[in-house]
């Protein structure tokens, strides 16, 4: 497993500039850059990368494609994946053991608070010893998202509870384990994507209840943890407050409610530009994204001739939202010395007895 250039301390890895880089995160095609990968994205500059479950086949393999990724724009881009547990983890057995959702972390939680909190936050204590080996330094974790009874299950059980203070308390925890580990956290879906009754990686949720009804129950955990570094939006509509556009593409959710009324002055990461509920061809997709506020585009599926038009929209980082994304890689944390063996033994039993 190649561990030793993952070791490296954080102060060392995150020295390195961005210089033009442009305001994107791709993923890729397979198991190893092609050729045309490697030339395009030396060309195009992004931001970072995200690995998917068609990038993953043995251990190695995963640590010489982020080598790989990083190599072809000549610094040490953040790679993000997301490794939840339940359903959503990338990364599965035999390579890592299989970790329990959010909801089975929650069910602790109901029953002894302490005992919940120090299962979130083993878990991506867990998460962060196996992705760092790899190279991988951010997981697009905690989910804080409050479901609502009838709302579509691509929340479901990935939430931790379906009331504000269990997902605050839960994803906080959840966010200091990866952080104790060197890696960082991507909160998601910001504002909330718990009442969507549609999935939006088929079609876009409309959400109509008041914003007061938002502000107390979708909100809160957002608020809670506004300082975290970084964010990812949801592509919903919040009829309230924008009848007209997706969060993702809403200058009217992201400066109304993200940025002013939630607080959170981190780097805004789009959810996948090419889940169906945005509108129009990839490119008018990323150029909205933009547009709306975000500071990242975030393209997932590695097609080629989807990314070329992601290139072609999206700005060289600036502004603000350099100074968010510089942020970010002088925010990685230093590791813990934290005993694997022993904090596996101490996770896997506490879900033994479950």
């Amino acid at each position: 497993m190649p561990v030793d250039a993952a070791r490296i301390s954080a102060r060392h890895l995150y020295d390195s500039g961005m210089t033009e880089s442009k305001a994107m995160i791709l993923g890729c095609s397979g198991l190893s850059l092609t050729p045309e990968e490697k030339a395009f994205f030396s060309a195009a500059r992004p931001w970072g990368f995200i690995l998917f479950g068609r990038n993953i086949s043995e251990p190695r393999q995963i640590g010489d494609l982020v080598a790989e990724m990083r190599d072809a724009v000549g610094r040490h881009a953040p790679v993000l994946i997301d490794q939840e547990g339940g359903r959503v983890q990338r990364i599965r057995p035999p390579i890592f053991q299989h970790y329990p959702s959010g909801q089975q972390l929650g069910d602790i939680y109901r029953q002894d608070r302490e005992k919940g909190l120090r299962a979130a936050w083993l878990m991506s204590r867990l998460h962060a010893f196996d992705l760092s080996s790899l190279g991988i330094n951010v997981d697009c974790l905690p989910v804080l998202d409050v479901p609502v009874e009838g709302s579509s299950n691509v929340i479901g059980n990935r939430a931790y509870g379906d009331d504000p203070a269990t997902v605050t308390a839960m994803g906080r925890a959840a966010a200091e384990g990866l952080k104790a580990g060197g890696l960082l956290p991507v909160m998601k879906h910001m504002p909330g994507h718990g009442r969507g009754f549609a999935d939006s990686h088929h079609e876009l949720p409309v959400v109509t209840v008041s914003r007061a009804e938002l502000e107390a129950h979708d909100f809160p955990p957002f608020i809670a943890m506004k300082d975290e570094l970084m964010a990812m939006t949801c592509h919903v509509v919040f009829a309230t407050i924008d009848s007209e556009r997706p969060a993702t593409t809403s200058r009217k959710v992201i400066d109304g409610i993200i940025r002013e009324y939630i607080g959170f002055k981190g780097l805004l990461l789009s959810d996948d530009t090419s889940m169906n509920a945005l509108a129009g061809t990839i490119g008018e997709r990323a150029a909205n994204i933009i547009a709306g506020g975000c500071d990242i585009v975030l393209h997932c599926n590695g097609h080629m001739d989807e990314m070329e038009q992601v290139v072609e929209n999206v700005p060289v980082l600036r502004g603000q939202s350099l100074s968010r994304a510089e942020a970010v890689l002088k925010g990685f944390p230093t590791a813990d010395k934290a005993e694997e063996a022993s904090l596996r033994a101490e996770f896997d039993a506490m879900f033994a007895t479950v």
